[in-house]
């Protein structure tokens, strides 16, 4: 019998007013003196404002030196900030690389050792300080997940913390914080949030739960993300798709995700491709190979994307799934080709090799792909 668990942050409050929250949250988890960990971008937008505007009488610190793809010394650097500080909880304003900046913090804080130590999965030894997340990006999910990614310069890889004490405290999820999310990053992120959706719904870890959210958060990015992308000031598409995001980080935090993410991982980690652009290319690559493996899945997919396959075939209706997976991605401007980004063709060979060794991903995936076969991948997305 097959045994499944589920885990998500402990709270999760969401709706436009739910950054009006946040104060009642510090007083409920005892912070009286937290540090937001959040990018200067969004500081000069007013976005942090929004959050500071909550705190009360408190004192409070900000470290807004976060990076797209976060590396581990801005981890040291900011819980030096938090240690320094004598701060007693965090506040993570931003998308996913603030939300894992913060998370890293919450582990690194109370290691002796280096913080290389903790990557790998359950190395973390205690819970941290209290963490809220407030993600100003629809995509990552990293606010319902215990799982930080940062990237090691030096080796080109990108590696990962993965314990069940990285789950948020809280969950603020509140459609008025996405709103000054640039256009691109919406595609970009939004896309990424699908990813995760279809992945998890596709892992061979799925579950009843797992499906009926990964389903729900299909259907809702795929109505949302082209509106919210054609009008920013949209607040019900903004809305739909932090929902959308939300549930695709409950969905593959539980039943995690696959080749796509296994893929990406080179790309970022050698050639600074943004995360949420590197699954955006090879979604529909890498859903193409997967669907011989659970034909009957793509169907599902098809339906929750709005397709009619109702008198198709499981194959035809599977292609259908891939077609609009490729066709949703075009309308929201989503780059095509590694070429496009200067990515040499004689580095994929080295790029499949360590693909195929990122098992923590590639074990989720529902069908076995060997390194040959993510070469041909690549070079069909090249």
């Amino acid at each position: 019998m097959n045994i499944a668990s589920f885990k998500i942050a402990n709270k999760l409050i969401t709706g436009p007013g739910a950054i009006e929250q946040l104060c009642a949250e510090l007083t409920r988890l005892e912070v009286n003196n937290p540090l937001i960990v959040t990018d200067t971008v969004l500081v000069n937008s007013g976005t942090v404002d929004l959050a500071l505007a909550q705190l009360g009488d408190r004192r409070y610190g900000i470290f807004d030196q976060v990076k797209p793809e976060p590396e581990v010394i801005i981890v040291e650097e900011c819980t030096r900030a938090y240690t320094q500080g004598g701060h007693d909880g965090l506040i993570a304003v931003g998308g996913g690389s603030a939300i894992d900046i913060a998370k890293g913090v919450a582990a690194y804080a109370g290691h002796s050792g280096a913080l290389t130590e903790l990557f790998g999965v359950d190395l973390v030894k205690r819970k941290g300080p209290p963490l809220i997340a407030i993600p100003t990006t629809a995509g990552t999910g990293s606010e319902v997940t215990n799982v930080a990614i940062f990237s090691d310069k030096q080796a080109q890889l990108k590696k990962g913390i993965v314990s069940d004490y990285l789950l948020p405290d809280v969950a603020l999820v509140s459609p008025t914080m996405t709103l000054t999310c640039p256009r691109s990053v919406t595609a970009a992120s939004g896309v990424d949030a699908l990813v995760h959706a279809v992945e998890s719904y596709l892992s061979v870890n799925a579950s009843p739960i797992t499906d009926a959210i990964a389903l729900g958060a299909i259907k809702l990015i795929t109505k949302a993300l082209p509106k919210a992308y054609a009008n920013p000031t949209n607040l019900k598409a903004r809305e739909d798709m932090a929902t959308g995001s939300l549930m695709a980080g409950m969905a593959f935090g539980n039943a995690g995700v696959g080749a796509v993410h296994a893929l990406a991982y080179p790309l970022g980690g050698r050639f600074n491709i943004a995360h949420g652009v590197s699954n955006a290319l090879l979604l529909p690559y890498v859903m193409e190979w997967n669907k011989t493996a659970c034909v009957e899945r793509f169907r599902g997919i098809a339906e929750a994307m709005g397709v009619r396959v109702a008198n198709l075939n499981d194959k035809d209706a599977a292609d259908q799934a891939v077609k609009a997976m490729a066709d949703l991605c075009a309308a929201v401007d989503i780059p095509t080709g590694l070429r496009s980004f200067n990515v040499p063709e004689e580095a994929i060979p080295a790029m499949a090799e360590e693909a195929s060794k990122i098992d923590r991903l590639m074990r989720n995936n529902p069908r076995k792909l060997t390194a040959a076969d993510i070469e041909k991948i690549y070079r069909a997305a090249y």
